[in-house]
């Protein structure tokens, strides 16, 4: 059973979102040492890992993650994640239906990003552990994002999935967390204000307030 509290403070990060100069082996440490409760490796963009090079760094994240006792989540790719064992899957509306490969995922995290009510009522949640809803606001760590849709958009959609797990991602920093917990949220995923954070220990530790 998928516990919906492990949504608090999910750290989504690759190679493309580290500073030049440091390595993501150390961002991830430090964050997984200050608490976060949730990781996805997303490798995406023209920098991105590729073939061995990014099997080979999944698996050290993968192993890294279970040190901290957090699961490790791969973004879009199943055949990595059924690869290297990892603990789940999130994908996006566009990917592979997630009735295809949940079959193949049993005992796994499986997330579905989802961007308002309309594709909400053309998903299907039957093998879904949580969505994550967004963007709430302007980000620049994805380059294919959509518009914003703001927290309203959780407590929308609450009205219609009621008490099913809800991450809220999308331009979000320690300024507007706390009104999309207030909105109905279970957690936040963060990518830049954690990765390029020049305090990533003291930046998670704040996030972890809001959150609580």
């Amino acid at each position: 059973m998928f516990d919906k509290r492990t949504l608090k403070l999910y750290f989504i990060c690759g190679t493309q979102d580290v500073p030049e100069g440091e390595s993501i082996i150390e961002v991830v440490t430090k964050a997984l040492e200050a608490g976060i409760t949730l990781f996805q490796f997303r490798e995406k963009g023209e920098t991105a890992l590729t073939g061995d090079d990014k099997v080979k760094l999944a698996k050290q994240l993968l192993s890294l993650c279970h040190q901290y006792g957090v699961a490790f989540i791969v973004n879009d790719d199943v055949s990595l994640a059924k690869d290297i064992d990892a603990d789940g899957i999130h994908v996006g509306q566009n990917d592979l239906e997630v009735n295809k490969f949940a079959q193949e995922f049993k005992n796994k995290i499986i997330g579905l990003s989802v961007g308002n009510v309309e594709e909400f009522q053309n998903s299907d949640l039957k093998y879904v552990d949580y969505i994550g809803v967004g963007p709430m606001f302007a980000t620049i760590s994805k380059d294919d994002a959509s518009l914003p849709v703001g927290p309203e958009m959780i407590t929308k959609l609450r009205n219609y999935v009621n008490d099913f797990p809800i991450v809220a991602i999308g331009g979000i920093n320690l300024d507007n967390a706390p009104s999309i917990i207030h909105a109905g949220a279970d957690g936040i995923s963060i990518i830049s204000a954690i990765a390029k954070s020049k305090n990533i220990s003291e930046s998670v530790r704040q996030f972890l307030q809001t959150v609580e």
